[in-house]
Order: structure tokens, then C-alpha cells, then sequence
């Protein structure tokens, strides 16, 4: 993470609180050190940045120096909380990451009546170590894809056939449950959705496609419409 994004963070982690927030709070929230946090706050201090409090105590930003609330009905704001703990649930390490740095900034500077109302929300999307989500594939997959990086991926069909392919990952979709990553398959001339746990094994080969008109993304959601989960 920037320094410049860590601080802006740590801002609004503090903006709208009636009570002291720790520096181990922090450091849990921002997932950096103890050592860290003290010198961003003390660095915001010298700056100008009217953050009370000290070491040991918690830290306060100064009453009177709070931003506007945003303005989110109260199914506004439960559907954005959901919504971020399903991505960091679904969505792979870095997206999850970006999910609890965005709700982050939205609750720090909403009403205490509303982020009374957010921590409230009974709709949950536990984080368990034995999905898919959990081993770095999906965040890999998610890489090569704004990457535009062809894969070589060893992969096993519906009746456990393996084929080597090298492909052009395109998109990935969650089907609540499963995933597929949607790919132009150089073997089979055609676009093919791949599930991710039935990749055995995947290498970058280092190029870059080029995302042509007749196998881009548009192409893929043409030609692919309902299909099912799976047609490697």
C-alpha cells in the first residue's frame, strides 16, 4: 500500500468516532505495523492534522473536524456492507483488502446512527481457509486477466480428462458457489469456460495478447450467453 493511501486511510479511520481508537486497532485494520502507526500519526500531527490522543491511550480526530456524513438510506448502507463481505469472502485477497479499505472510509464518516445500523447487519459470508478463494488462485487468475497474460494451464474436464492449454483469460465469473474463468483456448480455436478447481496447475508464458475484435470480451459474452458452468 502508498504512504499516501495508508494515510488518507487512517484519516477516515478516525473521523466520526466518539471514543479512541487503539494503535493496535489500527495496525490490525490497516495491516501494518505498531512502529508504522505511530509515525503516521505523528507525521499527520506535524502536519497539521488535529488527531488527539497518544501511545498507549487510543487517537481521536478533534471535534468539530469532521467531513460531512454521506447521505445512504439505511438499505443503501446494508447492501453495501453485505456486498463488501461477500468480496472478502469471494472475491480473492486483494479485492477483499479493497473491500475493507472502502467500507472502511464509509463508516468512518457516517452518523452513529447508521454505523449503528452497518454493525447490525445479520447477513454474514464467513471467510473459511479451505475455499478456492483461499489459495491465491482466483487473485492470480484475476491478474492475468487485467493483465491480458496467456496462461498455460494443465486442466481436467467434467470426466477428468486432462489436456494442456494455452489460453487468453478474458473474465472471471462467481456463480455462488463456483467460479469459471472465461478464455479464448488457442487448442480448441474457441472461446471455453475453464472452472478454476479443475485447474491442476497454470504458468505465466510471459506474453501479452492482444484482445482482437472477434475474441475480446464482447465477443466471449456473445458467443458464451447461457451456457453452463463448464464447456473445456
Amino acid at each position: 500500500m502508498r504512504r499516501a493511501d495508508r494515510l488518507f486511510l487512517l484519516i477516515h479511520a478516525l473521523r466520526g468516532r466518539r471514543h479512541a481508537i487503539t494503535a493496535q486497532q489500527l495496525a490490525q485494520t490497516l495491516e501494518v505495523s505498531l512502529r508504522t502507526i505511530y509515525r503516521d500519526v505523528a507525521d499527520l500531527q506535524r502536519s497539521g492534522v488535529p488527531i488527539e490522543g497518544e501511545a498507549g491511550v487510543g487517537y481521536l480526530l478533534r471535534k468539530g473536524a469532521d467531513i460531512p456524513p454521506l447521505m445512504f438510506s439505511p438499505d443503501e448502507l446494508e447492501a453495501l456492507v453485505v456486498g463488501s463481505r461477500f468480496v472478502r469472502a469471494f472475491g480473492g485477497e486483494r479485492l477483499g483488502r479493497g473491500a475493507t479499505a472502502a467500507l472502511l472510509k464509509i463508516e468512518a464518516v457516517l452518523p452513529a446512527e447508521l454505523r449503528a445500523r452497518s454493525e447490525r447487519t445479520r447477513i454474514f459470508a464467513p471467510q473459511l481457509d479451505n475455499r478456492i478463494e483461499s489459495s491465491g488462485l482466483i487473485d492470480a487468475l484475476h491478474d492475468a486477466v487485467r493483465q491480458r497474460s496467456v496462461l498455460r494451464v494443465w486442466y481436467l474436464d467434467g470426466q477428468q480428462r486432462a489436456s494442456e492449454r494455452e489460453i487468453e483469460p478474458l473474465c472471471l465469473t462467481f456463480w455462488g458457489g463456483t467460479w469459471t474463468l472465461g478464455a479464448w483456448c488457442r487448442l480448441r480455436d474457441d472461446f471455453r469456460n475453464f472452472r478454476p478447481d479443475r485447474i491442476v496447475s497454470h504458468a505465466a508464458t510471459g506474453e501479452v495478447f492482444e484482445e482482437l475484435e472477434q475474441r475480446d470480451l464482447d465477443a466471449y459474452l456473445i458467443a458464451v450467453g447461457a451456457q453452463g458452468l463448464d464447456n473445456g
